[in-house]
């Protein structure tokens, strides 16, 4: 199935919520489902993902070190950035069976990247017009609200687990996406960990914000001993409860959309 042009989930969160464990979730059951093409974004410095997908990211080129390159070129007065730094972040996108992946990485140079990352960010905004569903997993916090940074994206949904420290996130993100007025078709609240006890209540605090209930991914044994091993959650059985929990929001989601 093709369309149009991309949908595009940005998943986001307070650090250690469950962010990258949803969208290797979320990415499973798109798989599952065999609608399209997708591009995953690792847009967290910490470069989880990849151990959630299965992928060694060993060797592997970083859009970060592309641009780290680029402004050591062009502050030596040696190069340009254009063709050839397109050609470099076409080339840096990780192929794999079912799925895309691109790294943004982190930069480790001072001083003004602006211009390169306007650039990279066009780039980047071509490149996800050819898949049609694009997950990204953003990093820990709202910062890149502040940025402007998920102005693209079709859906938010906001992950937190069972503590007031992460509802308080919560509230924050969204607040910050009304206040910088970033336009998204809708915005999902999503527990994480959550036993079922605490289901209503996440259900009535999504309301006040003004946000839909996505549900909850409850416990999952099969997730934790993935990430005590440091093995693909990807790869957890279709019959465990999150991956059972993701199918039904993501139907739910699909549904909205009517793909």
């Amino acid at each position: 199935m093709t369309f149009e042009r991309g949908l595009t989930v940005s998943v986001c969160g307070k650090g250690g919520a469950g962010k990258t464990t949803l969208t290797a979730l979320l990415l499973k059951a798109l798989m599952e489902k065999n609608l399209g093409d997708i591009l995953v974004i690792d847009a967290d410095p910490a470069m989880n993902l990849g151990i959630a997908l299965g992928i060694n990211m060993e060797g592997k080129t970083t859009l970060g070190m592309i641009l780290d390159r680029k402004k050591e070129e062009l502050d030596s007065g040696t190069s340009a950035y254009g063709k050839l730094m397109e050609a470099e972040i076409w080339e840096s996108v990780v192929e794999q069976n079912g799925f895309d992946m691109l790294v943004v990485g982190y930069k480790r140079g001072e001083g003004c990247y602006c211009d390169l990352d306007s650039f990279a960010a066009g780039m980047i905004e071509a490149l996800t017009k050819m898949y049609d569903f694009i997950l990204i997993d953003f990093y820990a916090g709202f910062e890149h609200l502040s940025r402007r940074t998920s102005k693209a994206s079709d859906i938010l949904l906001i992950v937190t687990e069972q503590s007031k420290m992460g509802l308080t996130t919560t509230r924050r993100i969204k607040e910050l996406a009304d206040e910088v007025n970033l336009s998204f078709d809708e915005i999902f609240l999503f527990g994480n960990r959550l036993d079922a006890t605490w289901e209503q209540e996440l259900y009535q605090f999504s309301r006040k914000m003004g946000v839909k209930y996505a549900g909850i991914i409850p416990y999952d044994q099969n997730i934790a001993e993935a990430s005590l091993m440091g093995k693909p959650i990807i790869n957890i059985p279709s019959s465990s409860p999150a991956s059972i929990a993701t199918r039904k929001f993501l139907d739910t989601m699909l549904q909205e959309y009517s793909l």
